[in-house]
């Protein structure tokens, strides 16, 4: 697992053997220090790194605090947070057994209903959509390349909203290689999983779009674990969506929960992409029948 305690011992390595060298380069080219110049700039990169590594200590005794706070609170953050809520599973590629299993252990353990599951195809099959496309006259607007961005938004949208849903009727074979779960009902929020390397062309068109029809309509959440190369991150921040980047600990586990239920939109883990290790964790209310 990724840990900030072996980057910091890292950056403290190499930030004292900077120094040394700095200081053995200036005794041998400058026994007198005469240079001045030169002198003040290899302390201004002592500084600097000097900076990096407090920084760097800071948030890795912040970890050790949250992961000390989720191992003897964790039962208690999670109880409730998400009962009663819908909560649909995208994967954009193929299902990763492992990070299904932590998705489900989260959301199980927060009290949510069970959650549904839709994998799609990356990349498109960009000819068997647009032949389903056309054989539908109501759906003909979304017949070509450039409008695939708005066949993406409105699919991600009846994904949501789970009411009508003519194009995921028409095209789930077509869009999706795994389902599971009902075909419609709304959704109080998404948890968005990419699996599939990067994409280009007409499938990034497509997923832009999907991606913009999502954040329009719910809380979205972006995960992954802490060894995803390449990180998904990147895309999630493009998105609007908010992201955990360590789902498979419970600190990822907990900051999935409260994402999911509302809280304070942002990054959070332990890459130094996180805005924060989780986000602000507030009580939850407990239900009528528990409250005496």
């Amino acid at each position: 697992m990724f840990d900030l305690r072996y980057h910091v011992a890292s950056l403290a390595a190499v930030f004292l053997a900077l120094i040394i060298g700095i200081l053995v380069g200036v005794a041998l080219s400058d026994p007198t220090l005469a240079d001045r110049t030169a002198l003040r700039l290899k302390e201004g990169e002592v500084a600097r790194l000097a900076a990096q590594l407090e920084a760097a200590s800071q948030r890795s005794r912040e970890q050790q605090a949250a992961e000390k706070f989720v191992e003897v609170g964790y039962e208690a953050a999670m109880k409730n947070r998400l009962a009663g809520k819908r909560i649909i599973v995208v994967f954009v590629g193929s299902v990763d057994r492992a990070l299904e299993a932590h998705v489900d252990q989260a959301l199980a353990d927060a009290g949510a209903d069970g959650a549904r599951l839709r994998a799609l195809t990356v990349p498109i099959q960009g000819e068997a959509i647009q032949a389903a496309l056309r054989s539908r006259t109501s759906l003909a607007g979304y017949v070509g390349a450039d409008h695939l961005a708005d066949l993406g938004r409105d699919l991600g949208r009846e994904l949501v909203d789970g009411a009508e849903t003519p194009l995921w009727d028409l095209l789930a074979d077509e869009v999706l290689e795994e389902r599971r779960g009902p075909d419609r009902g709304e959704s109080d929020a998404v948890v968005v999983i990419r699996t599939s390397d990067p994409q280009i062309g007409r499938t990034a068109r497509f997923l832009r779009g999907l991606y913009a029809g999502l954040a329009g309509s719910a809380p979205v959440v972006g995960v992954e674990a802490t060894n995803a190369e390449p990180s998904a991150v990147a895309v999630y921040r493009n998105a609007d969506f908010s992201s955990v980047d360590s789902i498979e600990t419970r600190l990822g586990k907990v900051s999935l929960a409260v994402l999911l239920r509302g809280g304070v939109e942002g990054h959070y883990g332990v890459k130094d992409t996180a805005d924060a290790l989780v986000p602000p964790v507030e009580p939850v209310q407990p239900p009528a029948d528990e409250s005496g």
